[in-house]
């Protein structure tokens, strides 16, 4: 039986160990922390959007960047300190620009893809994660916002995502909580939202009822080549261990660059930061304040999502500092703010900030498949998208990997 180290247990390592444990492989889990889900897996913005397929390789993105680089709670937030991983990401970034139509019909495919694997997948492991089908609203406080997303639905249409324009009135009708002067919107009614870390936890039960192995508090040392196989390096604080696989899968978000380097391969995953708030619904008053219906306000760049009866998430901002784990202030009060004014019998007293490093690459299209090296593969680079994206691309590198240990073995 084919030995595969899945390095890596956030959502899109976990999917992957699932999925190739349903194929029979025999699969050791590796995370460096003691728990799956306890990083960019923990608390994103909850959505399942194929809607937010659009990748960010686009003129405007680079002028919102420039107009906002003054602003410390600016929503998109570019440090100006030189270094060569930045200056080489946004580098091949603007080298992405012409295939922004492209990747973003080829997003929305994967993310219709990985609806039924992800549905399936809960149902099967009997997973309960918040999940609420009320599909997601895009709302527009101006008319040239409205518009350019005109063009956007277009191309989700060719990826096969319909989403419908709607008017102030029909907005007030889809989720009457909203207050807010906004011009109209859109609505995907096939769109969700769920909690990741519920579901990656789920799971990750689930793979170790499937055999899977599951190596925490186990952080990665270093990888090697050797004899046709690869040699992984674990350390726990005390001391070290290292085993021999017949294939690697890297599904370590922002860690993968290094991996990845270990192992001769260029990912260039730059680190993110995103921020969430979760907001305690605790009265009842609070719960009937509170929107059902995910939303995304393309104004601020933020998204909320309502888990369960009691809990909403608000999530967005994206900033570019390098690796950075610190919660700030300035940039959560925005988040805060959002709520008060869109919500505003919404009782704001008790709230959980949250920060994670999305693992983004430049061309916004996750890297899925084989490395260089034979044995070395790669599910990684999700960026804003990873729990969105992770069942399909835990299927496509189950397969190929699958694929490649019986073409070795005949």
């Amino acid at each position: 039986m084919t030995r595969v180290a899945v390095l890596g247990a956030g959502i899109t390592g976990v999917t992957t160990a699932y999925a190739l444990a349903k194929r029979g492989v025999d699969v050791t889990l590796i995370e460096r922390h003691r728990y799956a889900a306890m990083e960019t897996s923990y608390a994103n913005g909850g959505q399942l959007s194929a809607s937010h397929a659009e990748v960010w390789n686009h003129k405007a993105t680079l002028w919102n960047a420039l107009k906002w680089m003054a602003r410390r709670d600016a929503p998109l937030l570019l440090h100006p300190a030189p270094g060569w991983h930045k200056l080489s990401w946004f580098a091949e970034f603007l080298a992405a620009m012409p295939d922004y139509e492209r990747n973003t019909i080829a997003t929305a495919r994967m993310a219709i893809a990985a609806r039924a694997h992800l549905f399936a997948w809960a149902q099967a492991e009997n997973i309960a994660f918040d999940h609420r089908r009320a599909g997601i609203l895009h709302v527009y406080r101006d008319k040239a916002g409205f518009e350019r997303a005109a063009g956007v639905s277009r191309l989700l249409a060719r990826g096969g995502l319909q989403r419908r324009a709607v008017t102030r009135q029909e907005m007030r009708a889809i989720e009457p909580a909203l207050h807010g002067d906004f011009y109209g919107g859109y609505y995907t009614d096939s769109d969700s939202t769920g909690d990741i870390h519920k579901f990656t936890s789920g799971l990750a039960d689930a793979c170790v009822r499937l055999g899977v192995a599951c190596r925490f508090g186990q952080g990665v040392t270093a990888l090697a080549r050797e004899h046709g196989k690869v040699r992984v390096s674990v350390g726990d604080g005390v001391g070290e261990d290292s085993s021999v696989f017949d294939a690697v899968v890297v599904c370590a978000g922002t860690a993968s660059r290094a991996m990845a380097a270990m192992l001769g391969d260029h990912v260039n995953v730059y680190p993110v930061k995103g921020y969430s708030i979760t907001v305690q619904l605790d009265d009842a008053a609070s719960q009937s304040a509170a929107p059902k219906v995910s939303l995304l306000d393309d104004a601020t760049k933020l998204v909320s999502s309502r888990l369960g009866e009691d809990r909403l998430r608000v999530a967005g901002t994206a900033e570019f500092n390098g690796v950075n784990h610190d919660i700030r202030a300035d940039r959560i009060r925005p988040l805060v703010r959002w709520v008060e004014q869109c919500f505003p019998c919404i009782n704001t007293r008790k709230v959980i900030p949250w920060a994670g490093l999305r693992p983004m690459l430049p061309a916004m299209l996750p890297k899925v498949g084989p490395g260089k090296a034979p044995g070395v593969y790669y599910n990684t680079g999700h960026g804003h998208l990873g729990w969105t994206l992770a069942a399909a691309t835990a299927e496509m590198v189950a397969e190929v990997v699958v694929a490649s240990s019986s073409a070795t073995s005949r």
